[in-house]
Parts: C-alpha cells; sequence; structure tokens
C-alpha cells in the first residue's frame, strides 16, 4: 500500500504542480489582503479537490453519460489558459488591477480567481482529471482507491501551503522582479496551454 500511495503521490505532485501554481497564483491576487488571498487559496483547494474527488469515482460514467471525450477537457483547458497568459504576458490585467485598486477602498471585495482559473482549470485541469481517473482504474478494490485518494489529499495539502506562502515571497522580491518573473510565467503558461490544446488535437486525430 505504501509503494501505490507514493507513486500516485509522485505522479499526482508532478501533474498539479504546487510550486508552479504559486507564483501564477501570487500574480493573480495581487492587490488583495493576505486574508482575502488565503481565502482564496483555501477555497480553490477545496473545490479543486471535490472536482478531483468525483471525477476519480465517477468520472468515466459521469463523461459517457455526456458523451465527452477527455480530450475536450484538453482542448477546452488550453484556451482558457492561453487567455489567462496574454493577460500576464502584456499586463492587461495590471491595467485592470490598477483599476479595480480604487474599488477596494469603498468595497474589501475583489475578483474572485479560486474558482477559474485556480480550481479548474490550473489545479483539477485536463492533466490532474486524467491522472486521477487513470490512478483509480488501476486500483483494485475500495481499500487501494482510498490510498490513491489519500494520496491526492496530501498534493492538495502541499498545493494550499504553496498558495498561502506565494504572496509574501512574491512581496519580497519587489515589484519589478514580480514584473519579469509575472511575464516570463505567463509565457510558461501559454506553452502549457499551447501543449494542452495539441496533445487534446492529437489525440483526436489518432482516434479518428
Amino acid at each position: 500500500m505504501l509503494d501505490l500511495f507514493l507513486s500516485a503521490f509522485i505522479t499526482l505532485f508532478v501533474v498539479i504542480d504546487p510550486p508552479g501554481c504559486a507564483p501564477i497564483y501570487a500574480g493573480l491576487v495581487k492587490g488583495a489582503s493576505h486574508r482575502q488571498a488565503l481565502t482564496m487559496a483555501v477555497r480553490a483547494c477545496v473545490i479543486a479537490m471535490l472536482i478531483l474527488v468525483v471525477f476519480a469515482l465517477f468520472g468515466e460514467n459521469l463523461l459517457g453519460a455526456l458523451h465527452i471525450e477527455l480530450n475536450s477537457f484538453r482542448i477546452a483547458g488550453g484556451i482558457m489558459l492561453f487567455v489567462i497568459a496574454m493577460d500576464m504576458v502584456f499586463e492587461k490585467r495590471t491595467q485592470r488591477r490598477e483599476e479595480r485598486a480604487d474599488k477596494i477602498r469603498a468595497t474589501p471585495e475583489i475578483e474572485d480567481v479560486s474558482v477559474f482559473p485556480m480550481a479548474m482549470p490550473m489545479i483539477a485541469g485536463p492533466g490532474s482529471i486524467a491522472t486521477i481517473m487513470l490512478l483509480t482504474q488501476r486500483a483494485q478494490g475500495t481499500t487501494e482507491t482510498l490510498v490513491v485518494l489519500a494520496a491526492l489529499a496530501a498534493v492538495m495539502l502541499l498545493t494550499l501551503a504553496a498558495l498561502a506562502a506565494a504572496g509574501p515571497l512574491m512581496k519580497l522580491l519587489g515589484t519589478r522582479v514580480e514584473a519579469v518573473i509575472t511575464r516570463l510565467l505567463g509565457v510558461l503558461l501559454a506553452a502549457l496551454a499551447a501543449q494542452y490544446v495539441i496533445d487534446g488535437l492529437k489525440a483526436v486525430l489518432a482516434s479518428a
């Protein structure tokens, strides 16, 4: 059981990539208070966990009932991530944040990024959904399924810790360094988004 846990944990950790999600999250919640950022981080992880658990237990039947292929998630998720990446690269998001700054003085509410894009598709994206479905399909019996879900819970706790620490770390780096990192991450995110779309199209063409 330990081997199964470690195998599932490592696989999910690599796919979800908590260290990679953290700086992107820090860029998305710039201007939010520490409490607001932490609340959104908790909400994002809880929602992502629920999504992945649902797909782990009922994913194959759900997609089959809706006549939706998993490759559709790859393509749609890639397109959504590409839009976010373009905003990061060309600083359109920065302009919107400055416009929201005046509104924040009157109300503590800011744009909630916990559901989109953090919970879905950043954390519970096409890759993690496909991975958790594959792991649970390979699991034999209830005990092994629970071990896989325990590995998922451990990865989600690490993801929450990474998101919670992202904001203070980015503040220490300074505005200029943060801007450079944000643009660089935007380029990397665009490449990741393109890869999602390419993988989805390749799979569709291969099955045609």
